[in-house]
């Protein structure tokens, strides 16, 4: 495999459907070893993305290079440094858990031995060792989607595309496949994760790309995303709607009124400690009393919601236009 600073390079990435333009000059870089999330709503262009850099489908246009390797000059090449678990288990779900890990080996050319090896390797590391013999058609989700992505990683690719792999899972089956990432990457596989969980991104990924109407509208680290937003929160609940009134006349711009809870209201804060507690005086003198507080710091969905409302609004200016 081609050394190059960048795993993954990405400039200027188109695609369409028919009239539709579904990616408008996508550019992304990963760097070895490490994980991009992809975030985004629904029809982003997310997996159109995923599925352009996985060879399954030709851009309209821009340089695309996965392992140093040209994804339409070198395709061959890029499958055999790649592997994909999309958003549906790609199992056969009469072979047991066992026969599909075999069989995938015998697809990458590895010998049956080897085949026969590296899939018990993966069904201990995925904690599929008793599920193994039976049908896939009898796993539970969580168990799919482990053996999907055990069978995507029977030939050790250095690079891994996930396409929204714990859409669908109940928390616990989340958490162990987040484990399982975890672990991929501490032994130096390189990710490209899409996903719309954001705490997802959050948890896993070095750096996030945020994705809106075909263009990449942000990126950087979660902090580095969170810092854009905003300031930290203090939300205060008052007993009645008189105190929370009251607060309002003592803070004056400071305090804003929260629609989606009664007698509760928002200040922007600067400094947290300093900040909660001249609050807290200034209306402890006017003995208005505080129900309840909490800080809050920006997250990403505060990212998310304010990033899309965004670009959805420059998009409705675009139509008037």
């Amino acid at each position: 495999m081609p050394k190059t600073d960048y795993i993954i390079e990405v400039k200027g990435l188109r695609k369409s459907y028919g009239k539709l333009e579904v990616l408008k000059g996508v550019d992304l870089k990963v760097e070895r070893g490490t994980m991009l999330a992809l975030l985004g709503p629904n029809g982003a262009g997310k997996t159109t993305t995923v599925r352009v850099l996985s060879t399954l489908l030709q851009a309209d246009g821009g340089s695309i290079k996965v392992g140093g390797y040209d994804v339409i000059e070198d395709a061959d090449k890029v499958r055999k440094v790649i592997g994909l678990t999309g958003q549906s288990a790609a199992v056969d779900e009469l072979l047991t858990g066992r026969e599909n890990l075999e069989m995938m080996g015998r697809l990458y050319r590895l010998t049956n031995k080897s085949a026969k090896a590296r899939a018990q390797e993966l069904l201990e590391e995925f904690d599929l060792v008793e599920a193994a013999e039976r049908p896939a058609k009898t796993y539970s989700g969580g168990m799919r989607r482990r053996l999907d992505l055990a069978v995507s990683l029977i030939a050790t690719p250095p690079v891994i595309f996930l396409d929204e792999p714990t859409t669908g899972l109940d928390p616990r089956s989340r958490l162990a496949m987040w484990a399982i990432i975890k672990k991929l990457m501490e032994n130096g596989t390189t990710i490209l994760l899409t996903t719309q969980y954001l705490e997802e991104a959050d948890q896993l990924a070095n750096r996030i790309v945020v994705i809106d109407g075909g263009k990449a509208i942000a990126e950087g680290t979660a902090k580095e995303l969170k810092a854009k937003v905003g300031k930290d929160r203090l939300e205060l609940a008052f007993s009645s709607a008189k105190n929370l009134a009251a607060a309002q006349a003592v803070l004056g711009k400071k305090v804003v009124a929260n629609d989606e809870k009664e007698n509760s209201a928002t200040v922007v804060i600067e400094d947290t400690n300093a900040d909660v507690r001249n609050i807290l005086d200034a209306l402890g003198k006017e003995k208005i009393k505080v129900v309840s507080l909490a800080v809050h710091k920006p997250t990403l969905d505060d990212v998310f919601l304010s990033l899309t409302g965004k670009q959805k609004k420059v998009e409705k200016s675009e139509e008037e236009k």
